[in-house]
């Protein structure tokens, strides 16, 4: 069996990488001897890294053939299928689909986050694209309600996201291992935000008073330097001392630092996600549905949104500490929402390959 994975892979994002590690893991521990050919923006270093086969996104020539030879193209994780960060992103995610649709090969959307999809055009390609899959499966309700709303009549399945399926209890982080924290641990994920001067300034505001109570704040660069980079923004805006992991790290250990933490006051999703994953409780700031989404899941509070001035300094150090103050109890109902979504998130791996497997079926039936 031969599958091709496509998503935003390749780009150094610690999220996404995630995502494609845990669909390749899912994949090959339902099926073994499955090959999988990935869609990178850096194939040979997508190709090391997962021990799997990669050829250049862009090239339509290299696409086209890993496709044709394939026996169904994987679209996701993550979220393609909006036009928030870009004009391309639809057309070319659809694309693919399309070719593979073209190619009488079966499409299956892995756990994917939708929208937004603002744009008509948009959303007649996205409608006429998804009506045609094998396997239409989302990570959230508003997801869903999103596609339901553009007109797309194939069934569609609510799952978790697929790095909710990682094990990441074995984890670990040499540069943790190294540092000496004394007081609770807050670790803190931020990305580049267009208006960002009031939310910034809040953020080092309230790490500076949950410095002076004695926690140790430690950021954790999602998005390599760009991360890194907004990272120090924030850092230099602070008073007091805050650490900043190492943006090069790798997802375990990334997954490692967080989960070792007390609390994550986090922005990125895959941050929340990897707290998670790893039991630890978090504080949201939203800069999209897509953020209230997994907080909504799991049952952890969204401080307000990036962009909005209904929160400050004050409401983010109550937030986290009053997660601190009754912290066995916030343990533990972490572990009651989060132990579920484990437990069915590699499930969508199976489902797709029953559906390869169906599809190859009859496939060869009819030659």
């Amino acid at each position: 069996m031969r599958v091709v994975l496509s998503g935003y892979y390749g780009f150094d994002n610690v999220g996404d990488e995630a995502i494609l590690y845990a669909i390749i893991h899912s994949l090959k521990e339902y099926n073994p001897n499955i090959e999988i050919m990935v869609l990178s923006n850096k194939p040979e270093k997508t190709a090391q890294t997962y021990r799997v086969q990669a050829v250049n996104r862009w090239s339509l020539k290299e696409v086209r053939a890993a496709i044709k030879s394939s026996d169904g193209l994987i679209s996701g994780g993550g979220s393609l299928l909006q036009d928030k960060t870009g004009r391309k992103s639809i057309p070319y995610y659809a694309g693919v689909m399309k070719m593979a649709q073209q190619l009488k090969k079966p499409v299956f959307v892995y756990a994917q986050g939708m929208g937004p999809i603002d744009s008509k055009i948009n959303q007649m390609i996205v409608k006429h694209v998804l009506n045609s899959v094998e396997l239409l499966t989302v990570r959230d309700q508003q997801s869903k309600q999103l596609l339901e709303k553009i007109g797309v009549a194939a069934p569609i399945q609510l799952v978790p996201d697929p790095v909710m399926g990682i094990d990441a209890e074995s984890f670990q982080s040499s540069w943790l291992s190294q540092q000496d924290f004394q007081g609770r641990v807050i670790t803190v994920s931020v990305r580049d935000w267009e208006n960002d001067d009031f939310a910034f300034q809040e953020i080092a505001r309230g790490l500076d008073q949950l410095a002076a109570k004695g926690r140790e704040i430690v950021f954790v660069p999602m998005h390599g330097k760009h991360d890194f980079k907004t990272s120090q923004k924030v850092v230099e805006l602070m008073e007091t001392n805050a650490y900043v992991a190492p943006h090069d790290s790798t997802i375990q250990e990334k997954m490692a630092i967080i989960k070792e933490s007390d609390v994550l006051f986090g922005m990125r999703l895959h941050a929340l996600i990897f707290a998670a994953v790893g039991y630890t409780p978090f504080v949201a700031l939203s800069y999209d549905p897509k953020i209230d989404s997994f907080a909504g899941i799991v049952n952890q509070p969204v401080l307000g949104h990036v962009e909005s001035k209904d929160w400050n300094a004050t409401g983010l150090v109550h937030a986290i500490e009053k997660i601190l103050s009754n912290y066995p109890d916030e343990l533990e109902k972490v572990r009651k929402e989060v132990k579920p979504l484990q437990v069915s998130a590699n499930d969508t791996a199976r489902a797709v390959i029953d559906s390869v497997k169906l599809s190859a079926g009859v496939r060869l039936s009819q030659s």
